[in-house]
């Protein structure tokens, strides 16, 4: 058997003679406990918060997303459609086109994101699940889906013969022009459903038929400003991305959803990290005390570890002894710590005890990759920890 690593487990499980040795002890033990504890729930508690803020985006948000390098629109012939189909790992695709265009309705204005679908948009996109009023449009007709931000600035409702939502798009071309209602292609539309995903969100699409937007726009038949991809779960989204990138002939951007809402991406990964930094210092902290037990451990066994030195222990295996007490405190303190943090996160996660608002748990998820996080963090500082203050074991000292 290791020797030090027999005598650190001795010193462990063994009480010392000084009774404030043991308290110092425990609480070094509960520091490491609580910390690892907190350290996973308020990880397991921003991961929930990253998810409940990405799902808004997700809900209107493809997979992958396809736009031109070379101005607001591009063509799409029928053979790039026919390869874009045989694409392994691809599960459905749906042409768009948006832009931002002029609404009035009842002597009110707005200007926002016209988006023109296709039939395969539901396939792509989850947006009708989100319906709060009304029904998803019919193609080839001029009915639209306007947002319940938009809805609430117009006073709108749905199926409003009496007063006319309308939509104007500048005239595509050059020069001036002398009667400026010849500016515009203009045309009536009927609200036939209300949509509701987010306070930004409501207030940014109105959803029409892609030909209604070609039209609107003067574009071809062919002519889009987008496509949205959604892939299967097995998909390698690089491997499409790339083999999109040929079809297109490095024309065309491919963007995920990371990439399509890198700000928001950034912010939460930014607040993940702050509060992992800051937690990460309290355990610091905490194992101040485990440093101090140690240290504490060692005077109290000066006597052994000067018998042991004289019987032939070098000083490398005598602080190796308090390297690894400290190291399994850690490592034991972790993993209790780490115990009641999943019951707590798991007992949240499935019974929603404490809640944001009447209907609105709030979220947490378990997930492995912070149980590492954590186990990581708390082996390598208390290893330093350990390492600092074994270090006071010295010939000095024993002498």
């Amino acid at each position: 058997m290791n020797f030090p690593l027999y005598i650190a487990k001795r010193y462990i499980l063994s009480n010392s003679k000084n009774n404030a040795i043991n308290i110092i002890n425990r609480i070094a033990s509960m520091g490491i406990i609580v910390g690892a504890m907190a350290l996973f729930v308020v990880l397991s508690v921003f991961s929930g918060l990253k998810v409940f803020s990405l799902s808004f985006t997700n809900d209107i948000d493809p997979d992958l997303k396809i736009s031109s390098i070379l101005g607001k629109s591009f063509l799409i012939t029928p053979n790039q459609e026919s390869q874009i189909k045989k694409i392994e790992g691809l599960a459905s695709y749906t042409k768009i086109i948006e832009e931002r265009v002029l609404f009035t309705f009842d002597g009110k204005q707005e200007v926002t994101y016209l988006k023109g679908v296709d039939s395969n948009f539901n396939q792509v996109n989850a947006i009708e699940t989100k319906l709060f009023n009304g029904q998803w449009l019919k193609p080839d007709t001029y009915q639209v889906v306007v947002g319940y931000g938009i809805a609430q600035t117009f006073s709108m409702g749905l199926l409003d013969f009496n007063r006319q939502l309308e939509v104007l798009v500048p005239k595509p071309g050059k020069g001036t022009i002398e009667n400026p209602e010849q500016a515009f292609n203009k045309t009536d539309l009927i609200p036939v459903g209300i949509y509701a995903i987010s306070e930004d969100l409501d207030s940014k699409y109105v959803f029409a038929d892609l030909g209604l937007a070609q039209e609107l726009l003067e574009y071809k038949t062919n002519q889009v400003s987008g496509i949205e991809i959604k892939t299967k779960t097995s998909a390698n989204e690089t491997d499409i991305s790339n083999q999109l990138l040929t079809i297109f002939k490095n024309k065309i951007t491919v963007k995920n959803r990371a990439q399509l809402n890198e700000s928001l991406y950034k912010m939460l990964n930014t607040e993940n990290i702050a509060v992992y930094l800051i937690f990460t210092l309290v355990i610091v902290v905490a194992l101040f005390n485990l440093i101090g037990a140690l240290i504490m451990m060692i005077l109290d066994k000066k006597g052994n570890l000067k018998t042991l030195f004289n019987l032939g222990t070098e000083i490398k295996d005598l602080r190796k002894i308090f390297l690894l007490q400290g190291t399994l405190l850690s490592v034991f303190g972790g993993i209790i710590g780490l115990v009641l943090g999943i019951i707590i996160v798991l007992i949240q996660e499935y019974f929603q005890l404490i809640m944001i608002t009447p209907t609105l748990a709030y979220p947490v998820i378990f997930s492995l990759e912070n149980v590492l996080i954590v186990m990581g963090t708390i082996i390598s500082l208390g290893f330093i920890a350990s390492l600092i203050a074994s270090s006071r074991v010295s010939k000095k000292l024993l002498e």
